[in-house]
């Protein structure tokens, strides 16, 4: 099982390390996570300096791909040739991403008819991009999942861990990384984030957020899907 953490230059490594970290806590010879780069190595917003584990090519075959945000984001899906080395497909893959890494993957046509989680600077290119912004951390259509917010980082995770390994194991390596006095809170909070969106109940989904926006007395009923 290979998962693959796609990151650019100028990447935020909260978006990419965090979800690097829980997702390694799954211990399993088949289990696999990379950095995966365009480049032999990349430069964070703060001059962190990442190797590539792993290539564009392997991504393609990756079971899962998390992208992450950064940024460059808006140059990197104005680089068509870059964009073009991004072949991804839903049908076979878990695809997640990351704050900006919306963008890239509405540039790609795979957020058609699926709203998004995004951070707020890039919420505005999202939605030029035809994609509806929802104001939620996590969402989720079938394979394809977005989350809004660096920290957020950990429920794109945790849901790639719900999806390939259990809803168990997701709970561990949760519980794992959590603050020691407030584990039980975390998991059960970041599973609440995720749960409507591992079994496939797209209407229990739509209820649940309609119920959390008018929790926060929000004007008009979220539309999950069209």
């Amino acid at each position: 099982m290979h998962i693959a953490i796609l990151t650019f230059e100028g990447f935020n490594e909260l978006d990419s390390l965090i979800a690097l970290g829980i997702l390694n806590r799954v211990k399993k010879p088949s289990w696999r996570v990379s950095i995966v780069s365009p480049t032999a190595r990349v430069r964070s917003m703060n001059g962190v300096v990442l190797e590539a584990q792993a290539s564009l090519r392997d991504a393609a075959e990756a079971d899962a791909v998390i992208i992450g945000s950064g940024m460059q984001t808006r140059e990197i899906v104005a680089d068509a040739a870059l964009m073009g080395q991004l072949q991804f497909d839903p049908s076979r893959q878990l695809l997640g991403a990351q704050c900006s890494g919306a963008l890239v993957l509405a540039k790609l046509g795979l957020l058609d008819g699926v709203p998004a989680c995004t951070d707020l600077t890039t919420k505005p290119w999202v939605e030029e991009a035809g994609v509806r912004v929802i104001d939620e951390p996590f969402v989720a259509k079938g394979n394809v999942a977005t989350a809004g917010g660096c920290l957020a980082s950990q429920y794109l995770a945790v849901w790639v861990i719900a999806r390939l390994e259990g809803v168990e194991a997701a709970r561990s390596a949760m519980h794992y990384v959590a603050p020691v006095g407030e584990k039980d809170e975390y998991v059960s909070r970041a599973m609440r984030n995720i749960a409507p969106f591992v079994d496939g109940n797209f209407t229990t989904a739509l209820d649940w957020l309609n119920d959390r926006s008018g929790a926060r007395e929000a004007e008009e009923p979220i539309v999950l899907f069209d």
